[in-house]
């Protein structure tokens, strides 16, 4: 199915790729911004802290799917093109389809049925997964988080993101791999650098009680070499693409709101992994809409777990 339909699935779905005013200088005012500070702080806690009894409920119900495979291991690994390929429909779908069909890899799920697996891409904290995830939970949708070491150990205005991933956990959602530092990782071409870019941001999650890390890894920037992608499966790690992604991860650029839904919807296909990104307010902002239009036209939403082998 893979070779069949990549090509269209890429072609027809991936749009781009990619992971106050001032107050008088008083003591009073002084005061002031210190009480907002807080009550800032507090507000975000208390967000990010609406996990309940009945989300671990739901976590008990949702054992893993996650299906292990048998790596593939080659005792010797000259012959593996070091090649860089951005994900995108500009390279040949044939030879990109072999490649993921051999190295465990995934552009789109099952295209026979209209099927969602959404996930999101976290480089870094910005405010919003919290929102994300209160929309998930309120539609009872399911998606993966992408995440890099400095998520992991960061914190967002005094608290902890280490909250955030216990959230993910406890709600049900899976936490997947994408590297330490962000980079390109046809760059790693000696394999124990590329392995600590994977097995740092695994040992980092697993370290977080109550949290365990999927076997699932995104490649940033969605580029990957036959080698890269050897050296992912060779960790028991499955390699997720994106059938759809946009501009979506400049902050300080926001797609309009009502485009990029419209976006979205005009390239949604079956099959569809959707990568949006958990630091933009656009994505944040249309979420809850976007679900419900989504379920209104026959989708349903399943896991990387329930990717076809």
């Amino acid at each position: 199915m893979i070779k069949k339909n990549l090509a269209l699935s890429i072609v027809l779905a991936l749009i781009f790729s990619g992971c106050g005013t001032m107050n008088e200088n008083t003591s009073k005012n002084t005061d002031n911004n210190k009480e907002t500070a807080l009550n800032n702080k507090n507000t975000y806690n208390n967000s990010i802290n609406k996990s309940s009894t009945d989300t671990k409920k739901v976590a008990d119900t949702l054992k893993s799917k996650e299906k292990p495979f048998t790596p593939l291991v080659l005792s010797d690994t000259s012959s593996l093109s070091t090649k860089p390929i951005p994900w995108s429909w500009l390279y040949s779908a044939r030879d990109n389809a072999t490649l993921l069909s051999k190295y465990k890899g995934y552009g789109f799920g099952d295209t026979s049925k209209k099927i969602i697996y959404l996930t999101f891409d976290e480089g870094y904290e910005n405010g919003y997964t919290a929102s994300i995830l209160d929309t998930l939970k309120a539609n009872n949708v399911h998606a993966a988080f992408f995440v890099t070491k400095p998520f992991v150990t960061s914190n967002f205005k005094g608290v902890p993101n280490t909250t955030l991933l216990k959230r993910m956990k406890s709600e049900g959602h899976i936490i997947g791999n994408h590297s330490v530092h962000h980079k390109s990782m046809p760059k790693f071409k000696n394999e124990n650098a590329f392995d600590a870019e994977i097995t740092g941001v695994e040992n980092a999650v697993n370290s977080i009680p109550g949290c365990k890390m999927s076997k699932y890894f995104r490649p940033p920037e969605g580029t990957f070499s036959e080698l890269s992608l050897y050296y992912t499966q060779k960790l028991s790690y499955k390699s997720i693409f994106f059938t759809f992604a946009y501009q979506d991860y400049n902050a300080d650029k926001q797609p309009n709101s009502e485009i990029a839904k419209a976006t979205i919807l005009k390239n949604t296909r079956s099959g569809m992994i959707c990568l949006l990104h958990a630091m933009s307010k656009t994505n944040a902002t249309i979420l809850d809409s976007l679900i419900k239009d989504w379920k209104s036209k026959g989708y349903e939403f399943k896991t990387l777990d329930d990717l076809p082998n």
